[in-house]
């Protein structure tokens, strides 16, 4: 089982020193993972499900803290929870992450996608909401033929990306997988269709994750792939037993992303060291 540590910019702040502190407390710790989630565009009376979200909150560009996360530490692998891949287009974006993997000396390897669930931000970025499941599909498959592309360049023709001869480099370090979140049964098609792994949302109930991530295991053996090989990533928190963590395993868990409740340095360090000896990391 693999740990990993997510960083909410509306909750603690994008301020350059705690975002910074986070990760470098997390790699300390033995944490294998840093994750940071997205929105584009909020707006007044945004909600997902019941949770208000008020449009001041400071969602700061995942990427861009991930780039500043990468500089100021050595080893711990870079995420995203979820990046809303219908709202970037795939041949920029598969230059940044690639960027990204290039600079972090290859640490860029949790990127994690999802479709959005607020149809003001599609909106806002010119997106008819309705195809965005199917944006997201094309997406994949653009990003993955344009890092595995060489110098005569790849072509594509889809619904929502065409182009000829398209050359973008620098490439990857390795191949640079893809995971896909949601919590929707298309999500759990789409990581078994197209995924290196699935992270369900958190509002699900204990029989939906099993449905959920049984399905996305059938999807991947009738596409001819190997479902033993789709990670399963799930939230935690920093309180959990290794007795829940068990139980988790015993589901197909290989990873659990937990989020400490403070920002306060101290309080920071003492939950997470607890954590860390909890389950032997470092």
């Amino acid at each position: 089982m693999e740990f990993g540590i997510s960083y909410s910019t509306p909750f603690f702040g994008a301020d350059p020193e705690t975002l910074l502190g986070f990760a470098r407390d997390a790699e300390e710790f033995g944490f294998e993972s840093f994750y940071l989630p997205e929105h584009v565009a909020l707006h007044p009376g945004a909600k997902i499900g019941a949770m208000a979200l008020p449009p001041s909150l400071p969602f700061a560009d995942p990427l861009a803290c991930l780039s500043f996360v990468a500089a100021g530490t050595r080893r711990i692998l870079l995420g995203t929870g979820v990046l809303l891949l219908p709202y970037h287009h795939p041949v920029t974006l598969a230059k940044r992450l690639a960027t990204i993997d290039v600079l972090s000396g290859g640490r860029m390897r949790l990127l994690t996608v999802g479709v959005g669930a607020l149809p003001g931000e599609a909106r806002a970025v010119g997106v008819d909401f309705a195809t965005r499941g199917r944006r997201a599909d094309e997406a994949i498959d653009v990003l993955r033929a344009l890092w595995a592309g060489d110098e005569s360049g790849v072509g594509f023709e889809g619904d929502f990306y065409s182009f000829d001869d398209a050359c973008v480099y620098p490439k990857p370090l390795a191949e640079l997988p893809i995971h896909v979140g949601g919590s929707s049964p298309a999500a759990a098609r789409r990581a078994g269709v197209r995924g290196d792994g699935y992270f369900p949302g958190g509002m699900l109930t204990a029989e939906e994750r099993r449905r959920q991530f049984s399905l996305a295991r059938t999807t991947a053996a009738a596409a001819g792939r190997d479902p033993d090989r789709l990670e399963y990533t799930r939230w935690g928190s920093l309180d959990m037993s290794p007795e829940d963590v068990e139980v988790l395993a015993a589901e197909g868990v290989t990873r659990v992303v937990v989020s400490p409740d403070s920002a306060e340095p101290g309080r920071r360090r003492e939950v997470m060291a607890a954590f860390a000896r909890r389950f032997g990391l470092g």
